[in-house]
């Protein structure tokens, strides 16, 4: 059987007498994409925090190819193939797109103290692998804050990808972006998961966690009400679970149907 790429066993994590987690498992496989989803002050953010290297786990293990990982820094993670992008995006507005795009990571030429940001190679790259994601940028140049939210998310993701992640965590990606946008983005993530790379889509909208996703982990209060892989769960299943079940169907009977 094959292994998991990331397996998260049984994960807590305490703040103090705060259990922010308690007992979260989660796998996700090579060109899936498995979708963990919660309403706020659910968990996820703690979670994927904890997956990333940001926090170090109080209990519980974290396996990557089924090795187990003792990741003390975000770096730590990200040299391990676990990439993740923040609703935040961690991108420069007035920068361009290719510097932006290989922030970090700048392709140099030249020898010794002779090197230097080699703009013409920076250019090519960033338009080859932004095409791959369905987005012709008019040039390389152009700063990446004149971009729209989704071609922004789908910059960071094409990054991630390009640089090796094997992982790639995402964070509420289309939580702030209109229907378009939307839709631009889950199409990357579909290219991404086609391309054999784990993805992680954290996020509480069951609509866009129903167009890409491959299995559904549903948080609540730092524990895992249920993992289904798709066909077997409904949306208004998923939306029921993170709702709370009893608690929504009450306030629906309330307005008379329209929750």
């Amino acid at each position: 059987m094959t292994k998991p790429v990331i397996e998260m066993k049984n994960i807590e994590k305490h703040f103090g007498q705060i259990i922010a987690l308690a007992g979260v498992s989660l796998e996700v496989m090579a060109g899936e994409c498995h979708c963990l989803l919660g309403d706020n002050g659910a968990g996820k953010s703690t979670f994927i925090k904890t997956m990333s290297g940001v926090h170090k786990p109080t209990k519980g293990e974290i396996l990557l190819d089924g090795a187990p990982m003792n990741f003390t820094t975000p770096r730590d993670a990200i040299d391990a193939g676990i990439a993740t992008v923040y609703q935040d995006l961690a991108m420069i507005p007035l920068m361009s797109i290719s510097r932006n795009f290989f922030m970090g990571n700048e392709p140099l030429t030249g020898r010794g103290p002779f090197k230097f940001f080699d703009h013409d190679l920076a250019n090519e790259v960033t338009m080859s692998e932004m095409r791959k994601m369905g987005i012709n940028l008019r040039g390389p140049d152009q700063a990446v804050g004149t971009l729209s939210g989704g071609e922004r998310q789908t910059v960071a993701i094409a990054r991630a990808v390009y640089f090796g992640a094997r992982v790639l965590i995402l964070d509420e990606p289309t939580s702030a972006l209109g229907v378009r946008q939307t839709s631009n983005v889950l199409a990357t993530i579909d290219k991404v998961r086609k391309k054999g790379v784990a993805v992680v889509f954290i996020t509480h909208n069951v609509r866009h966690a129903m167009a890409v996703g491959d299995r559904f982990t549903v948080l609540n209060r730092g524990q895992t009400l249920g993992t289904a892989p798709r066909g077997e769960i409904s949306s208004e299943e998923l939306q029921d679970l993170m709702a709370g079940g009893q608690e929504l169907a009450v306030l629906e009977g309330s307005l008379s149907g329209t929750v």
